[in-house]
């Protein structure tokens, strides 16, 4: 992977991944999924590149070695540094060069985010300190001692704070990348690079990790097909009683289910489809909030409203308002609505 080129093109926002041997590729290449180059349907709003310490080959955990053309300078002009996890032995420092990079950087105003084993780069330059963050469950404990001023979170998927986000294991960098997309661009944007990679709906960052069952113990019946079911008919009513009705079971059964696997009831699930997809309809069409209500099952202009604040923070229309003139402008459309996860 090597820098693209970006002739006439000021507003991209460039996110550069710092690497570091042997390094992982599945997160990287999940992060070049969402930020790298898409097919010519899907305009480009990303700049993506890679750097490390030495420039150079770089070993990878896969066994083969990838070649990186840029430095720690690379992070100079970088308005996301991204860490795809970080593989040092036991016990080894993150190189104070690196540290001094990542902190520079976060103090010129870049985002700097970890995904997995990224999040030990972010707690050594200090970032997390007195705050929350995640990192792939069988790292917590570690995270938790090593950096005893970082509030560890074992559980959830991702925590966002706007200027520093970290993520669980592998597949959670993908929900905190598009999250990030989301963040920046608009939820349209986002959904429409998750159906390119063909992606399951998003997930938010207060989900839980799924993290191994105990020896013995049963394995849970996956909620994809009832997910997929209820994201096809958002315009349609339906009660949790509809839910258990189509995954033939109680209805206490199900909720079970959902706190299990995605630490949100099903009534919150399904809320949050809507709120997204009443996003999307804000940044993409002109259609009064009244129809929007009805699209995506919220029933009234009263009720989308109400919902829709009490999520972003905003009302539909200074939503509508303000991220069409921050993609005119070229500037963060959803500043007001950020949520940490």
């Amino acid at each position: 992977m090597t820098p693209r080129s970006l002739p006439g093109s000021p507003a991209l926002h460039r996110v550069v991944a710092l690497l570091q041997p042997p390094q992982s590729t599945f997160p990287l290449a999940c992060a070049a999924e969402v930020f790298g180059a898409h097919d010519p349907a899907l305009p480009s709003r990303y700049a993506f590149e890679i750097c490390a310490e030495h420039p150079g080959p770089l070993r990878t955990e896969a066994g083969y070695d990838m070649l990186v053309p840029t430095g720690l300078e690379a992070l100079e002009r970088a308005d996301t540094v991204l860490v795809p996890g970080w593989r040092q032995p036991d016990g080894t420092s993150v190189p104070s060069a690196v540290v001094a990079a990542v902190r520079a950087a976060h103090r010129r105003g870049a985002r700097i985010v970890g995904i997995c084993s990224g999040a030990f780069v972010l707690a050594a330059a200090g970032l997390l300190d007195g705050r929350r963050a995640a990192t792939h469950w069988a790292g917590a404990a570690e995270l938790a001692t090593r950096f005893p001023q970082v509030e560890v979170d074992p559980a959830v998927l991702y925590v966002d704070h706007g200027d520093v986000a970290t993520s669980a294991g592998s597949a959670a960098g993908v929900d905190l990348c598009l999250h990030l997309v989301g963040v920046d661009q608009g939820a349209a944007y986002a959904m429409r690079i998750a159906r390119r990679m063909v992606m399951p709906p998003h997930r938010e960052g207060c989900q839980l990790q799924y993290a191994e069952l105990p020896a013995g113990g049963p394995v849970a019946d996956s909620l994809a097909p009832l997910l997929d079911w209820l994201t096809e008919r958002l315009e349609q009513p339906v009660t949790v009683t509809d839910m258990a009705a189509r995954s033939r079971v109680s209805a206490r059964t199900l909720t079970r289910r959902f706190t299990e696997q995605l630490g949100i009831s099903p009534g919150r699930w399904l809320l949050d489809r809507r709120i997204a997809a009443t996003r999307a309809l804000l940044e993409e069409t002109d259609l009064p909030v009244e129809t929007i209500a009805r699209r995506v099952g919220l029933s009234s202009a009263v009720n989308l409203r109400r919902r829709f604040h009490e999520a972003l923070r905003t009302t539909p229309a200074a939503y509508r308002r303000a991220f069409r003139a921050g993609q005119a402008a070229g500037a963060d459309p959803t500043a007001d609505g950020r949520r940490p996860a």
